[in-house]
């Protein structure tokens, strides 16, 4: 029911975006300036000393203000499936936050460039990853790629995922086991991975995205409602298990969302769909994006792990 990106798992080749021009946020201080009118026939000495001591504490409180901002390291996210749809927006998302953004992707190199660029160009930093998520060589290049650039990985949002829809009847075997390759064990190789990395700092925070067929279910796709319900439980048992280190784990389910395959639905089934919506609307990827930032940077999701947030119009309620 959800509308997911589609990939095709090709080869790997990690690269950087553009011409590796990399911005930084820029931090604006803000000067006190201090003005006295002062009557040098009225104790000039005490005048002197005032105006002396609030400088030096203006002076001290702007350095400590320096010294803080130079000391916060933009977080490093790594997205999967981030050249187009919902994982797009996440990417921006993340960037417009000033975050260092690894873009992976496996098909849409034209694509993984440009949003690298709108990375940029908004704040962030960026480069671009080729690799297949469900494939182990390729998901232990990822996680080095971005450490080897940026020293660590701070956040990963596992979203890479593809529909092989049809029914169980005519299902075969193939069409189930690249479902659950990508969307599931893909999901179990990136997390396994990228834990390792924040285990050793002790914080980190991953996000999967699921979907409302994961809990509920829909015809036709049987496979990736199987994938879906797999990564919710998952998550639950990834936060269990990776609490003791800092590291939370939640999952986000969407609903009907705004996406290439959403598009190009007809009339009638867009209809159909958009009358079992309480809110009578299909989602945006904007939206998905900041749930996903609310739990990755936000200080008050830090209470928050094995959970599995559904952003979907009032669908399953």
């Amino acid at each position: 029911m959800a509308s997911f990106s589609t990939f095709k798992c090709i080869s790997i080749s990690g690269k950087s975006c553009g011409n590796n021009k990399v911005s930084f946020c820029g931090h604006n201080m803000c000067s006190m300036q201090l003005q006295h009118c002062v009557n040098h026939s009225q104790r000039p000495s005490r005048v002197s000393f005032a105006i002396s001591g609030i400088k030096a504490q203006v002076a001290t409180t702007q350095q400590a203000n320096v010294e803080t901002t130079e000391s916060v390291e933009a977080p490093v996210v790594i997205v999967t499936g981030a050249s187009r749809g919902i994982g797009k927006a996440i990417a921006i998302a993340f960037g417009k936050a000033g975050c260092k953004v690894l873009v992976n992707y496996v098909k849409s190199s034209k694509e993984a460039e440009e949003v690298c660029k709108e990375i940029e160009g908004v704040g962030g930093q960026a480069l671009a990853f080729r690799g297949d998520v469900s494939n182990e060589t390729d998901v232990a290049s990822m996680i080095k790629t971005a450490v080897d650039a940026w020293g660590t990985v701070d956040v990963l949002v596992n979203n890479a995922g593809i529909i092989r829809d049809t029914l169980l009847m005519k299902m075969k075997t193939s069409q189930w086991k690249e479902v659950i390759d990508l969307n599931l064990t893909g999901v179990f190789l990136c997390t396994q991975a990228a834990a390792k990395i924040m285990m050793k700092q002790r914080k980190g925070r991953i996000i999967n995205i699921a979907s409302i067929v994961g809990l509920v279910g829909n015809v036709g796709q049987g496979n990736y409602s199987a994938a879906k319900a797999g990564v919710i439980g998952f998550t639950k048992s990834a936060a269990r298990e990776y609490s003791a280190r800092g590291i939370n784990v939640n999952a986000i389910a969407p609903g009907f969302i705004i996406s290439e395959l959403t598009v190009n639905l007809s009339e009638d089934i867009k209809k159909a769909y958009i009358e079992k919506i309480p809110l009578g609307r299909y989602g945006q990827p904007e939206e998905v994006a900041g749930l996903v930032e609310f739990l990755a940077l936000n200080s008050a999701a830090g209470y928050m792990t094995g959970q599995v947030l559904t952003i979907d119009g009032g669908m399953v309620m």
